[in-house]
């Protein structure tokens, strides 16, 4: 017997799965709902106890509202910046490069947010995840132009605002 958790967990996950399955065909035509809900009850049935343990936190709209403000701050604003450096890196070759890996301390708990902020970090052009400490609770970082090495202030830099927004949607 599936339990009232499971089972709330399962259609989360469905719903999810859904949602992302019309975003990605474009189409609610009606074999495309039914396809796109078959594949969503599937993968909600089969998935939901690894990717979801609190269905509860995953409706919150505050943590989806954190979302929508983090993904349009960051395709807008931190990647757009990102790139013009490293565009202007390129087409400039005099632009001074200091290249070094550097140790950024993490201060979030969950793994879908040390997920999300090594995702957003090596996603942003000039910078890349090398490693990530658990035990010491650090990345590691490539860092295409090192502004310093001292750790906390090179977390300002790097990982600061990706961490904001990721202790409010998944912690």
């Amino acid at each position: 017997m599936i339990s009232v958790r499971r089972a709330l967990n399962a259609l989360v996950v469905a719903c999810l799965v859904f949602i992302v399955y019309v975003v990605f065909t474009g189409s609610i035509s009606p074999y495309d709902a039914i396809t796109g809900a078959v594949a969503a009850v599937v993968v909600g049935l089969l998935f939901s106890n690894i990717t979801l343990s609190n269905a509860k936190k995953a409706l919150d709209p505050r943590r989806w509202y954190h979302l929508v403000i983090y993904a349009l701050r960051y395709f807008t604003v931190d990647e757009t910046l990102a790139h013009v450096d490293v565009i202007k890196r390129i087409l400039h070759p005099k632009k001074p490069v200091n290249p070094a890996i550097v140790k950024v301390p993490y201060d979030v708990e969950t793994d879908y947010a040390k997920t999300a902020v090594a995702c957003s970090i090596t996603n942003t052009p000039g910078t890349v995840v090398v490693e990530v400490n658990e035990e010491e609770k650090v990345f590691y970082v490539h860092w295409i132009d090192a502004k310093t090495l001292k750790p906390e202030e090179a977390k300002n830099y790097i990982s600061g605002v990706f961490e904001k927004y990721s202790k409010k949607i998944f912690d």
